[in-house]
């Protein structure tokens, strides 16, 4: 742990990186409140923000931002960078918190502090205790890049030691700052809301399911019963993101508990977000503050360090910031979700006015280290001393030793011409150039590809207010297509409406499933989460069958998908244990030291089977099944890789027979997306730095780097050429080269933590 002296501060340029109010979020409310606080330590230097933007419009923001992050944008992080370099300074203060920032488990974050040149000091608001090995590489990677990670819980300081790997001396425990307010009596604010006379217990912050505020209800009935005198207030607007996809509902949840319960008259809900100095008034009225939340790896909490800064006799379950806190008798610990003790130990201090006035005391004495301005000082200690250190060890600036493994930009996801091909009844098949083809009509494959598509994009696209209505649409089409007489997807519908069909191929119903568990995995609209798994789970049974490599192969991929949400499902993993056996038994019989494949042909999406055998060998732990994946996918790059270093996927004017000529044109777009999701599941498993090298080599194959030097993806409409032949690329843009071209670039955003690990690796950081 760093021991800091006392320093005179020099003047200096700091900039914090976050979310900043009027945005609603404890974030805001934070680096606002840190931001503030330092200013006035570091009156003769600059401090100003750049903050975090969940909606496309921002908001009204005071002058101390300097500069806005479309939170999904990732070039706008980069952009981030380039200004703070060129405005030259001194030091950056990253508040971290995984889920503002865009990309997987808020990976773009990287890409930003990965370029800065100045020292960077990181506030954890977040550590996890079982993180995923996504939130591991992404917080392992922001601690190589800081020169102090700063935290304000000894709890914090163990697990990042314990978990993470950092070295104890780059943490410094520096506690969450608070308002310096006076010592009161409760009575003395109880008459200008209303209460006076009353005894007053209080919840604050942004509402949502999490905060537990049913447990409280549920224990007041036997609170009134011996002080029929209490009113219990809940403060604060519902949570923004809560709000945006639940509207009200906990709060009017909340309600009518209170309603059933017969206590209505002794809550009152303030439904707003309160500023500082009201905020205070109100903790200053309450005679108990109570923190019911429902997760123990909570690390830190603004509102239960606000409550006792202001003194407050406190009560809270015993997630991990609360136990440390409420130490040594600064407050009561109850377990989670049990209304009878939470009932009890608010009865207790209210029948023991000593004792809850002796708590009170602990609590504001023991604060009054976390006021604003002793925190703003050993922050600006924190910086002094790491800008000191920086000097005498400069680093060296990130440059590129290889092109193989350095993160390139490319394209933001444009949805534009998935939309121009997508109509009430789905996504039509081809195009006229860029012109919709209605003559071919809907296939059921392209409109499991575009379930996966729009789902995955809401996590890059900032305006992405139709994507959840396109979900809808293309989740439709597949109920349509599945027929309940047969148990199987239908495949083609003309534009008349009208199947073409009675039963798909199994590949169809494979890739319907496989979109199905994806979108049962990623979504965040329960309402679409539902009808895809109420539909995956009609569609599973028919799997069983299969004897199509690539239908199963897709099976597998949907069916690792769904347990990745629902890893319970015994049904799911049995049948998926059943077709990973069959493929790799096919494998086993086929494949041979020179032909390691599992036909005597190498045709169509067959990295797909790859990813299968891998994902297979992985979920059960079978050896000999992983190899195969490793080993097949190896040889499709093998095979697929042009002297010169660039993809070169096998055609399908012939495709690939043992023992004859690779086709080499009419190369499809499908083959370098289903190579770049391989190469993906493949390092997730082993780690190794080829596979991302190679999916960076078929994400290249659409900007150009092909055996024409053409680019196919249209970066005017959004649109993909359908195929690159000996005379050139297929103008026409379709739905499945779209939208193959769409998800590799999702998919790029989607591991991008990866290759910024990687690149700083290689540059021998």
């Amino acid at each position: 742990m760093v021991r800091l002296g006392t320093y005179h501060y020099h003047p200096l340029k700091v900039a914090f990186i976050g979310n900043f109010v009027p945005r609603q979020c404890g974030i805001a409310t934070f680096t606002t409140d840190l931001l503030t606080a330092v200013s006035e330590e570091n009156a003769q230097g600059e401090c100003w923000a750049v903050v975090m933007n969940d909606t496309p419009e921002g908001y009204p923001y005071p002058p101390a931002v300097r500069f806005e992050i479309r939170d999904r944008s990732l070039e706008d992080y980069n952009l981030a960078a380039d200004f703070l370099n060129t405005n030259r300074v001194d030091i950056v203060c990253l508040q971290h918190e995984y889920g503002i920032f865009g990309g997987e488990n808020g990976a773009y974050i990287l890409d930003l502090v990965g370029n800065l040149r100045m020292p960077i000091v990181t506030t954890l608001h977040t550590v996890l205790k079982n993180p995923n090995p996504g939130q591991l590489n992404v917080l392992r990677r922001i601690s190589h890049l800081s020169d102090r990670l700063v935290v304000m819980s000894n709890r914090a300081v163990e697990i990042l030691v314990n978990v993470y790997g950092v070295q104890k001396e780059k943490i410094i425990l520096i506690h969450h700052g608070i308002p310096d307010v006076p010592f009161v009596d409760p009575n003395y604010y109880k008459d200008q809301y209303g209460v006076e006379g009353r005894k007053v217990i209080l919840t604050f912050g942004l509402l949502s399911p999490g905060k537990g505020i049913e447990t409280m209800i549920e224990a007041l009935p036997q609170i009134i019963d011996k002080h029929p005198d209490v009113v219990y207030i809940v403060l604060g607007a519902t949570h923004p993101h809560i709000r945006r996809i639940q509207g009200e509902a906990y709060r009017l949840s909340l309600q009518q508990k209170a309603r059933e319960l017969g206590v209505g008259e002794h809550i009152i809900f303030h439904n707003r977000f309160v500023e500082l100095k009201e905020l205070c008034e109100y903790l200053g009225a309450a005679d108990i503050y109570v923190t019911p939340y429902l997760n123990q790896e909570q690390i830190t909490s603004g509102t239960l360090a606000y409550a006792l800064g202001n003194g407050k006799a406190t009560i809270s379950t015993p997630y991990w910031y609360a136990e440390e806190m409420l130490a040594e008798g600064r407050g009561l610990i109850v377990p989670f979700r049990d209304a009878g003790a939470l009932a009890s130990a608010v009865n207790y201090l209210l029948d023991h006015e000593a004792e809850r006035h002796a708590m009170r005391k602990r609590a504001y004495t023991f604060t009054r280290e976390m006021v604003w301005k002793e925190v703003a000082r050993r922050y600006l200690e924190t910086f002094e001393e790491v800008i000191r250190e920086r000097e005498s060890r400069p680093r060296p600036i990130f440059r590129a030793k290889t092109m193989d493994v350095s993160p390139r930009e490319i394209p933001r996801a444009n949805l534009d011409h998935i939309r121009r091909l997508t109509d009430d009844v789905g996504i039509l098949q081809h195009a006229k150039y860029i012109v919709p083809d209605r003559w071919h009509g809907y296939c059921t494959d392209d409109n499991a590809r575009a379930l996966i598509a729009v789902i995955m994009a809401q996590e890059t696209v900032m305006d992405a207010h139709d994507l959840n209505d396109l979900a809808c649409i293309y989740l439709s089409f597949l109920y349509h297509a599945f027929n309940d007489e047969t148990g199987r997807f239908r495949n083609f519908m003309g534009y008349d409406r009208r199947w073409l069909e009675d039963v798909g191929s199994e590949d169809s119903h494979g890739r319907a499933l496989w979109g199905l568990g994806e979108a049962v995995s990623m979504t965040e609209s329960e309402g679409i989460r539902a009808a895809a798994q109420e539909l995956f789970d009609r569609a599973l049974k028919a799997m069983v069958e299969f004897r199509s490599p690539r239908s199963i192969a897709y099976g597998i991929a949907g069916m690792s998908a769904y347990l990745r949400r629902f890893g319970g499902n015994s049904e799911v993993r049995r049948i998926r244990e059943q077709l990973a056996l069959r493929l790799y038994n096919q494998f086993r019989d086929h494949a041979t030291e020179d032909w390691p494949w599992l036909e005597d042909i190498v045709a169509y999406a067959n990295s797909r089977i790859a990813q299968a055998l891998i994902l297979g060998g992985q979920a059960l732990q079978h050896g000999d099944m992983l190899d195969a994946g490793i080993r097949s996918l190896s040889w499709l790059i093998e095979i697929q890789t042009d002297p010169r270093g660039h993809f070169v996927p096998i055609g399908n004017n012939g495709w690939y027979r043992k023992g004859q000529e690779k086709a080499r044109f009419d190369q499809q777009p499908i083959e370098a997306v289903e190579m770049i999701e391989a190469c993906r599941t493949a390092y997730e498993v082993t780690a190794d730095i080829r596979w991302l090298t190679h999916a960076q080599r078929c994400i290249e194959w659409f900007l150009g780097r092909n055996d024409l030097n053409v680019p196919l993806y249209d970066h005017q409409t959004g649109g993909c050429c359908d195929g690159l032949h000996a005379s050139g690329p297929n103008l026409n843009q379709g739905a499945e080269s779209t939208l193959s071209c769409l998800l590799a670039f999702l998919n790029f955003h989607r591991f991008r933590h990866y290759q910024i690990s990687l690149f700083a690796a290689s540059a021998g950081d």
